[in-house]
């Protein structure tokens, strides 16, 4: 079913046949989908054939830019077009919860180029691949800037999809989407928690300077002093404790990701069911035309009958005899795919509710033991000024 969006030369990769590289990335501004202003980042992909530079030629590179959803794009219909193959990953689309030490700013140059060469590793990588690397997608996304990729979102668009899977990947995409979230604002409090515990360091420093200027306040405020040290040295060991529950909302940002594949394989079982009964269908059709010698809809075969005359009754005969071989296995051919497309829909939601008790179970209790090491931390302080007041109070 591939046939169609291979390339002609076969049994070599595209990267021994062209030089590729991502050579640059731009900001640029524009309006999105709903006509709002945005910031955005695209990538040069730049292309040249090996032979000519073998040759000793040094001809300049075809170059095009791309946006990272356009490399989305591209690797969603791999994994559709291709779900027998371990597609290469992209790298991450923003950076994300990182709580001190990286920048979480999508146009830190720093980030930028890291994306930058993880998008040329993806490409390299799938342009090494003895099947992806030969698809005809590919090579239009590597050199013509206005290939078909932004049309293949839809290639296979159902059209009478499953309410249920429909209703399943854009609870995936709420999913991942809101999981993201809140990821992004347990790095941010995470980030400013590490600030204000390490500044209360400087509490110990100056309460440590002032002991030694004061003889009767000198023991009351060095202990105090040694209370925020104790203080600010306990937030690695409690970042390092909460980056295990993050951990495990991180599994669910990418189990979003396994519930969308789920879907998008029903999906392309659900078309290639439909394409099946179409064609059914239409050899049906022709058979009727041709034995009644009625034609429903225009086609350039009735045209040329109407001018050079009928067949002969031998060929429509020979003709009948196919078209009754195709029906036969066609009516096979869709009897498999229903069957297979039901067994699939059983298994898949049968796995769905699994996981969906095993998703409700482990947030549940990710979310209690983050809440209950907040509480932990919170105390932590109380009790620190508590020491810290008992110190004062002795001096």
């Amino acid at each position: 079913g591939n046939c169609s969006n291979s390339m002609v030369e076969e049994g070599s990769t595209l990267l021994r046949r062209m030089e590729i590289s991502v050579a640059e990335a731009e900001k640029r501004t524009g309006k999105n989908t709903v006509n709002m202003q945005e910031i955005f980042t695209v990538y040069l992909i730049e292309t040249r054939p090996i032979d000519a530079i073998t040759e000793g030629h040094n001809p300049a590179p075809d170059s095009l830019w791309r946006r990272y959803s356009e490399f989305e794009i591209l690797r969603n219909y791999l994994l559709v077009t291709y779900p027998f193959i371990v597609v290469p990953p992209l790298p991450e689309k923003r950076a994300e919860f990182v709580w001190h030490k990286l920048s979480a700013d999508n146009m830190d140059p720093d980030f930028v180029e890291r994306r930058r060469v993880g998008l040329e590793n993806f490409l390299l990588r799938v342009a090494s691949h003895s099947v992806l690397s030969n698809d005809k997608i590919l090579y239009h996304f590597l050199t013509e800037a206005d290939s078909r990729i932004k049309a293949l979102s839809a290639t296979f668009r159902v059209k009478n999809p499953d309410k249920r899977f429909t209703e399943m990947k854009h609870y995936s995409d709420e999913l991942q989407s809101l999981t993201s979230q809140l990821l992004r604002v347990r790095a941010r409090v995470a980030d400013r928690l590490y600030g204000v515990y390490k500044v209360h360091g400087n509490y110990g420093r100056v309460f440590s300077e002032w002991s030694a200027l004061e003889k009767e306040m000198g023991d009351g405020l060095q202990s105090a002093g040694h209370h925020m040290d104790a203080y600010a040295a306990s937030v690695d060991d409690m970042l390092e404790e909460e980056e295990h529950y993050a951990d495990q909302l991180k599994e669910y940002l990418f189990y979003a990701e396994a519930l969308r594949a789920v879907c998008r394989k029903h999906e392309l079982t659900q078309y290639e069911l439909e394409m099946a009964s179409s064609d059914l269908i239409s050899k049906k059709q022709q058979r009727e035309e041709l034995a009644t010698g009625m034609v429903r809809t225009f086609s350039f075969k009735g045209m040329t009958n109407k001018l050079f005359g009928q067949e002969t009754p031998e060929q429509r005969e020979a003709k009948l005899s196919l078209l009754e071989e195709q029906i036969v296995q066609g009516e096979e051919t869709v009897t498999e795919k229903t069957v297979e497309c039901e067994e699939y829909v059983k298994g898949a939601w049968v796995d769905m509710q699994r996981f969906k008790e095993q998703k409700d179970r482990d947030l549940r209790e990710a979310l209690i033991g983050y809440a209950v090491m907040q509480i932990s931390m919170c105390k932590k302080g109380i009790q620190v000024w508590t020491n810290a007041k008992e110190c004062f109070h002795k001096m």
